[in-house]
């Protein structure tokens, strides 16, 4: 497999994706990009800008196994993992498996559930397996995670813990559409309410586990030279020293970061990262790793102003 495979692969994607999803260009690509490096995505963003809808056109042009999960306050862990029930014909226990065994899992409105349900999928989205009553049950290589969740409402929610939200590869936030593409949303959904799975049905799928895992292995061949990894390690580290967060970025952030930016040169042709990779990466990667201080908060600072901030500060190496 070569790296023009990986761009075909993402360009069939796009194509597919587009049949349904209009506009959310950039939404597209992080998709891609964290399908590409196994990676996981938490999308945010108000209601009806198009997070479900994003999710299952992207589902429904890949040949695995699409799960859902509707996160909601009453939902326990074992909903999710599964349990093992005792089955009296054969006097032994036998696993009766929950939504988290798939290969592309939509979790719905994440930040709907208590800590405690939110728990149950950080070995997961970590290892690739779960853990049920002492035994490890694998969920397979091409496990990903697409998270929802929604900014506005409060009440009844509960915030993602750091240690999960730093297992997501990226964290996006889907603004309203354009004037111009809400028109094109309008004529081409505002026939009929609500919504039904027609607005898939179009979609071929286009890439299958062996083709996916065929592209993982070739980014292998893009080149991450010396200049390019100081860069990536300079902005992580200066997260750590500025004067508007608490926290910083640990590592696992800037090993992602070399593993997205290689897969997202490989999507546009290259077998080589510029620094204009890093800098489309550096929001999506590092808005949901760090922690404002109470007064850059009290400033009324934003977590992407402060990214601003650090590559206009950090050099980018020519």
């Amino acid at each position: 497999m070569t790296l023009e495979n990986v761009q075909k692969l993402a360009g069939d994607l796009s194509v597919e994706m587009r049949k349904a999803v209009i506009g959310q260009d950039s939404a597209v690509e992080l998709l891609m990009v964290a399908l590409l490096t196994g990676g996981h995505v938490l999308l945010e963003g108000v209601p009806g800008v198009g997070k479900t809808l994003l999710v299952r056109t992207f589902s429904s042009a890949l040949s695995l196994e699409f799960g859902r999960i509707q996160f909601t306050p009453d939902l326990m862990p074992g909903d999710v993992l599964g349990t093992n029930l005792f089955n009296f014909q054969t006097n032994r226990f036998s696993l009766t498996k929950g939504p988290i065994f798939t290969e592309t899992l939509l979790a719905d409105e994440i930040n709907r559930t208590p800590p405690k349900t939110q728990a149950a999928l950080l070995q997961a989205m970590q290892e690739g397996a779960v853990t049920i009553d002492g035994i490890t049950h694998s969920l397979g290589t091409g496990f990903m995670v697409v998270a929802t969740q929604n900014p506005i409402e409060q009440q009844g929610t509960y915030p993602l813990p750091e240690a999960q939200l730093d297992r997501f590869l990226f964290k996006h936030i889907l603004e309203y559409p354009s004037e111009e593409e809400e028109r094109t949303i309008v004529h081409t959904y505002g026939k009929s309410a609500p919504a039904s799975q027609s607005e898939t049905s179009e979609i071929r799928k286009v890439a299958d586990l062996t083709r996916i895992l065929e592209c993982r292995e070739a980014l292998a061949g893009v080149e991450l030279v010396d200049e390019i990894v100081n860069y990536i390690v300079d902005i992580v580290r200066k997260t750590r020293e500025h004067p508007s967060l608490q926290y910083g970025a640990s590592p696992r952030a800037a090993n992602m970061f070399a593993v997205a930016s290689r897969a997202y040169a490989a999507m546009l042709g290259r077998d080589f990262v510029i620094p204009d990779d890093v800098k489309f990466l550096a929001s999506p990667i590092l808005r949901h790793r760090l922690i404002l201080a109470p007064g850059a908060e009290i400033e009324g600072l934003s977590v992407d102003r402060v990214i601003a901030q650090l590559l206009e500060s950090v050099e980018a190496p020519r």
